[in-house]
């Protein structure tokens, strides 16, 4: 039996891009859930500025709220010293800093270049390890950009390259806005390969074309050590048009299983869990194994 990692995203590129401002205390049950679950990575929360996302406010009290059992490591986003800073004195387990494969998509999501992205990743990861944190990069965009269309797969392969020089503990690439299809996985997983060997890969997909699961699957045949999903397939980017559609933890956890793959989550936990979420967030689960349920049934 083969074996791949949950990064349950669900509390942070879940919650996000939803209308609807959930409480701390909210914010920590949907963790608590996700531990109940069996995860035992979860990106769950985000050191950025709450005026720009304030779904994402709270998140020191919300590290002060999780239940700490052993084995679990949470991730905080961070975008620059400032959100590293925080999330130290927050005690997160890991950190993952965001680089956008696209100049345009990088202006308007992070306020600079590409050029510049990559130089404060860089330096962000070198300092969490100074403090003995790991540190993942996203690369965001990586499959294209809602506003300049296509991204060139060299381009996505000289910033792994480039990252891959601060020694990153894992480098993920993202389908932000889900136009990726297997074919692209593929490549991008040769060019990853080729530009960081020895990294561990791992991998961000949005279902919003309905291609995410087939890419998931593709990225484990390419040897993906994780894959990132959200309770009930919630979740998008605010700052890029359509970007909905998170591919489900529960829905790819019943094609792991069913496939032999291991990764120790229970998910009809999950399925509670997103019913829990779509009433706190008051709104219908995306997700399509709440419907029928889990084969087979007993």
């Amino acid at each position: 039996m083969s074996a791949v990692e949950l990064v349950e995203v669900g509390p942070r590129d879940g919650l996000q891009n939803e209308q609807a401002l959930l409480s701390v205390d909210a914010k920590i049950e949907l963790i608590g859930r996700s531990v109940t679950a069996g995860v035992r990575r979860i990106e769950a929360v985000s050191f950025v500025n709450p005026k720009r996302v304030p779904q994402m406010a709270g998140a020191e009290e919300v590290m002060a709220g999780v239940p700490r059992p052993d084995g679990v490591s949470y991730i905080g986003l961070v975008l620059n010293r400032r959100g590293l800073d925080r999330a130290l004195a927050a005690s997160v387990d890991e950190i993952n800093v965001v680089v956008v494969a696209s100049e345009e998509f990088s202006q308007r999501n992070q306020g600079c270049s590409v050029e510049e992205a990559v130089r404060t990743a860089r330096e962000v990861i070198r300092e969490a390890r100074k403090a003995g944190v790991p540190g993942t990069v996203t690369i965001a965009a990586s499959f294209g950009c809602p506003f300049s269309g296509e991204v060139d797969p060299a381009f996505v392969g000289t910033i792994v390259a480039q990252i891959a020089e601060a020694d990153p503990a894992e480098i993920a690439l993202a389908d932000t806005i889900g136009v990726g299809v297997p074919a692209q996985v593929r490549r991008l997983a040769e060019i990853a390969t080729a530009n960081a060997p020895g990294v561990p890969q791992r991998w961000h997909f949005h279902n919003t074309r309905n291609t995410g699961y087939a890419n998931a699957l593709t990225a484990l045949d390419t040897g993906a050590r994780a894959l990132d999903a959200s309770i009930g397939g919630f979740g998008g980017c605010p700052f890029a048009p359509a970007a909905t559609g998170n591919i489900a933890s529960e829905d790819l956890i019943y094609a792991l299983d069913r496939s032999g793959v291991h990764t120790g989550v229970d998910g009809r936990v999950l399925i509670d869990a997103a019913n829990w979420l779509g009433s706190a967030l008051d709104k219908d689960v995306p997700a399509l194994l709440g419907r029928a349920g889990w084969f087979p049934s007993a």
